[in-house]
Protein backbone atom coordinates (compact mmCIF):
# COMPACT_ATOMS: atom_id res chain seq x y z
CA UNK A 1 0.00 0.00 0.00
CA UNK A 2 2.89 2.09 0.67
CA UNK A 3 3.98 1.71 -2.80
CA UNK A 4 0.65 2.07 -4.40
CA UNK A 5 -0.78 5.40 -3.45
CA UNK A 6 2.71 7.78 -5.12
CA UNK A 7 1.94 5.62 -8.01
CA UNK A 8 -1.50 7.14 -8.17
CA UNK A 9 -0.24 10.06 -7.29
CA UNK A 10 2.06 10.18 -9.81
CA UNK A 11 -0.09 9.02 -12.72
CA UNK A 12 -2.68 11.53 -11.67
CA UNK A 13 0.11 14.33 -11.53
CA UNK A 14 1.21 13.27 -15.33
CA UNK A 15 -1.88 12.33 -16.95
CA UNK A 16 -3.89 14.65 -15.58
CA UNK A 17 -1.57 17.89 -16.05
CA UNK A 18 -1.11 16.38 -19.85
CA UNK A 19 -4.69 16.30 -19.96
CA UNK A 20 -4.85 19.85 -19.04
CA UNK A 21 -2.64 21.58 -20.71
CA UNK A 22 -3.88 19.92 -23.63
CA UNK A 23 -7.50 20.87 -23.12
CA UNK A 24 -6.01 24.78 -21.91
CA UNK A 25 -3.79 24.55 -25.54
CA UNK A 26 -6.00 22.68 -28.15
CA UNK A 27 -4.55 23.50 -31.48
CA UNK A 28 -6.85 25.66 -33.03
CA UNK A 29 -7.68 27.41 -36.43
CA UNK A 30 -4.02 29.28 -36.37
CA UNK A 31 -2.63 25.83 -36.29
CA UNK A 32 -4.45 24.43 -39.45
CA UNK A 33 -3.16 27.35 -41.18
CA UNK A 34 0.49 26.68 -40.69
CA UNK A 35 2.22 24.91 -43.27
CA UNK A 36 3.71 21.81 -42.35
CA UNK A 37 5.95 19.28 -43.73
CA UNK A 38 4.75 16.07 -45.23
CA UNK A 39 5.64 14.12 -42.52
CA UNK A 40 3.39 15.97 -40.02
CA UNK A 41 1.13 12.92 -38.30
CA UNK A 42 -2.71 13.06 -38.17
CA UNK A 43 -4.12 14.89 -35.66
CA UNK A 44 -6.02 11.79 -34.26
CA UNK A 45 -2.63 10.08 -33.42
CA UNK A 46 -0.99 12.67 -30.73
CA UNK A 47 -3.91 11.70 -27.86
CA UNK A 48 -2.95 8.21 -27.94
CA UNK A 49 0.84 8.45 -28.08
CA UNK A 50 0.87 10.93 -25.65
CA UNK A 51 -1.02 8.70 -23.16
CA UNK A 52 1.36 5.83 -23.59
CA UNK A 53 4.59 8.26 -23.09
CA UNK A 54 2.61 10.10 -20.06
CA UNK A 55 2.27 6.51 -18.59
CA UNK A 56 5.86 5.60 -18.85
CA UNK A 57 6.91 8.82 -17.44
CA UNK A 58 4.63 8.38 -14.29
CA UNK A 59 6.07 5.59 -13.87
CA UNK A 60 9.58 6.42 -14.46
CA UNK A 61 8.84 9.15 -12.08
CA UNK A 62 7.34 7.18 -9.74
CA UNK A 63 10.84 4.32 -9.40
CA UNK A 64 13.27 7.54 -8.64
CA UNK A 65 11.03 8.68 -6.67
CA UNK A 66 10.70 5.41 -4.16
CA UNK A 67 14.22 5.03 -4.97
CA UNK A 68 15.42 8.29 -3.88
CA UNK A 69 13.80 11.23 -4.14
CA UNK A 70 16.59 13.91 -3.67
CA UNK A 71 18.48 12.17 -6.47
CA UNK A 72 19.87 14.54 -8.79
CA UNK A 73 17.98 12.12 -11.58
CA UNK A 74 14.66 13.04 -9.45
CA UNK A 75 15.38 17.02 -10.34
CA UNK A 76 16.23 16.83 -13.75
CA UNK A 77 12.60 14.56 -13.76
CA UNK A 78 10.45 17.41 -12.44
CA UNK A 79 12.33 19.59 -14.96
CA UNK A 80 11.37 17.71 -17.82
CA UNK A 81 7.98 17.56 -16.50
CA UNK A 82 7.48 21.38 -16.40
CA UNK A 83 9.09 21.70 -20.09
CA UNK A 84 6.98 18.98 -21.29
CA UNK A 85 3.60 20.97 -20.07
CA UNK A 86 5.04 24.49 -21.02
CA UNK A 87 5.95 23.90 -24.46
CA UNK A 88 1.80 23.23 -26.10
CA UNK A 89 1.30 26.42 -23.74
CA UNK A 90 4.02 27.84 -25.74
CA UNK A 91 3.12 26.57 -28.82
CA UNK A 92 -0.43 26.95 -29.54
CA UNK A 93 -1.42 28.81 -26.89
CA UNK A 94 0.86 31.68 -27.06
CA UNK A 95 1.97 30.79 -30.84
CA UNK A 96 5.46 31.38 -30.33
CA UNK A 97 6.77 28.83 -32.95
CA UNK A 98 10.48 29.68 -32.46
CA UNK A 99 10.24 29.90 -28.84
CA UNK A 100 8.71 26.79 -28.62
CA UNK A 101 11.32 25.24 -30.68
CA UNK A 102 14.07 26.19 -27.93
CA UNK A 103 11.55 25.18 -25.15
CA UNK A 104 11.12 21.27 -27.05
CA UNK A 105 15.01 21.44 -27.60
CA UNK A 106 15.91 21.77 -23.90
CA UNK A 107 12.78 19.39 -23.10
CA UNK A 108 15.04 16.35 -25.31
CA UNK A 109 18.17 17.61 -23.46
CA UNK A 110 16.72 17.03 -19.90
CA UNK A 111 15.29 13.56 -21.09
CA UNK A 112 18.47 12.61 -22.46
CA UNK A 113 20.26 14.12 -19.45
CA UNK A 114 17.45 11.70 -17.36
CA UNK A 115 17.86 8.78 -19.41
CA UNK A 116 22.28 8.99 -18.98
CA UNK A 117 21.98 9.81 -14.99
CA UNK A 118 19.64 6.51 -14.61
CA UNK A 119 20.92 3.86 -17.60
CA UNK A 120 23.45 2.47 -15.00
CA UNK A 121 22.12 2.65 -11.87
CA UNK A 122 17.60 2.06 -13.05
CA UNK A 123 18.05 0.59 -16.05
CA UNK A 124 14.17 0.61 -16.40
CA UNK A 125 13.81 4.04 -15.81
CA UNK A 126 16.10 4.66 -19.07
CA UNK A 127 14.08 2.22 -20.90
CA UNK A 128 11.03 4.07 -19.43
CA UNK A 129 11.97 7.24 -21.25
CA UNK A 130 13.61 6.10 -24.42
CA UNK A 131 10.37 6.07 -26.13
CA UNK A 132 10.00 9.19 -25.02
CA UNK A 133 13.53 10.61 -26.04
CA UNK A 134 12.49 9.18 -30.34
CA UNK A 135 8.79 10.92 -29.65
CA UNK A 136 10.46 14.54 -28.70
CA UNK A 137 13.44 14.12 -30.91
CA UNK A 138 10.30 13.39 -33.51
CA UNK A 139 8.53 16.80 -32.34
CA UNK A 140 11.74 19.08 -32.63
CA UNK A 141 12.37 18.01 -36.05
CA UNK A 142 8.95 18.40 -36.76
CA UNK A 143 8.59 21.86 -34.89
CA UNK A 144 11.45 22.98 -36.65
CA UNK A 145 10.37 21.92 -39.96
CA UNK A 146 7.08 24.55 -39.07
CA UNK A 147 9.66 27.11 -37.90
CA UNK A 148 11.19 27.15 -41.62
CA UNK A 149 8.16 26.44 -43.57
CA UNK A 150 6.06 29.90 -41.79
Amino acid sequence: MSRTIPLIGFMILVLGGGFLVGFWAMPGEWYEQLNKPFFNPPNWIFGPVWTVLYLLIAFAGWRLWMNNATDPAMAVWWVQLALNFLWPLVFFSAERINLALIVILVLLLAIITLIGLTIRRDRLVALLMMPYALWVAFASLLNAAIVILN
